[in-house]
């Protein structure tokens, strides 16, 4: 597929059952079947953050997935029966003696294409005190699209996003499990990523409660112009719509904010 494709996005705007990889597992199988049986088959399925355990970061070093063996193993096989791209929203990985919240993407033949660990660890939920941050910025191509991921936080520093654009990313996928009642910041920040950045941008949010959060879905997908394509509201959902990439090439051209750059000021 070439890089001025149309591709076809579903996001997975699913609840998750903290500290049970069994159940979610479960859940995610149900919604993932619902997708490929779509009038429109997907090009690329989004999954959110931390969907395996949620944030049982007191259970982590347990309940993390060693390796990523298990889901690389799940996501692998799903991609090679149903040709279809997957960027697997994030996990919690354990390697060594230590875990990571961590994405892997696959391809339509079950391949790796791309993985990413957290960078920017979030300090309201104690991130930093079970977790180890990632060293590197999450770069992939999907279907010959140069792509970028981010999790959830990072959207909040947009020297991320701008680094990933200035690499060629024409799509920005951000797995996330953002909370009320910062819904306003997430809508900003993220419209605000795709305005800047000239980049469609992907998100998957999750719903549902764990202990006194409440997580408010809202998954969105955002186009170069910064219009609002798609968007979940509070409830379980499979939020689909079409991305048209030659869009980014004309937004690009007709307002050239990467050759207006002064760098050598800022």
């Amino acid at each position: 597929m070439s890089e001025q494709a149309k591709l076809n996005v579903a996001i997975l705007q699913m609840d998750i059952t903290v500290g049970e990889p069994e159940t979610n597992f479960a859940k995610l199988s149900e919604l993932l079947e619902s997708a490929v049986s779509a009038e429109r088959k997907p090009d690329l399925i989004v999954f959110p953050e931390m969907w395996n355990t949620g944030y049982a970061l007191d259970r982590i070093h347990d309940l993390a997935d060693i390796g990523g063996e298990r889901t690389i193993r799940f996501v692998s096989e799903f991609c090679r029966k149903h040709a279809v791209n997957v960027v697997a929203g994030s996990i919690a990985e354990k390697s060594g003696d230590h875990v990571r919240n961590t994405i892997y993407a696959f391809d339509r033949e079950g391949n790796r294409t791309g993985s990413y660990s957290k960078i920017h660890l979030f300090r309201l939920m104690d991130e930093e005190k079970y977790l180890q941050a990632g060293d590197r910025v999450g770069e992939l191509a999907v279907d010959g699209i140069p792509a970028g991921m981010m999790i959830c936080y990072d959207i909040r520093f947009p020297e991320l996003t701008r680094r990933l654009a200035l690499g060629g990313a024409k799509l920005l996928i951000v797995p996330a499990e953002w909370p009320h009642p910062r819904l306003h910041h997430w809508r900003t920040l993220l419209t605000a990523r795709a305005i800047e950045n000239q980049m469609y941008v992907v998100a998957c949010n999750r719903v549902g409660t764990s202990g006194t959060t409440h997580f408010f879905g809202h998954s969105m997908i955002i186009d170069p112009w910064g219009e609002i394509v798609a968007e979940g509201g509070e409830a379980e959902t499979i939020l689909t719509a079409e991305l048209d990439l030659a869009v980014v090439d004309k937004v690009r051209s007709t307002i050239p904010v990467f050759a207006d750059r002064r760098p050598e000021l800022y």
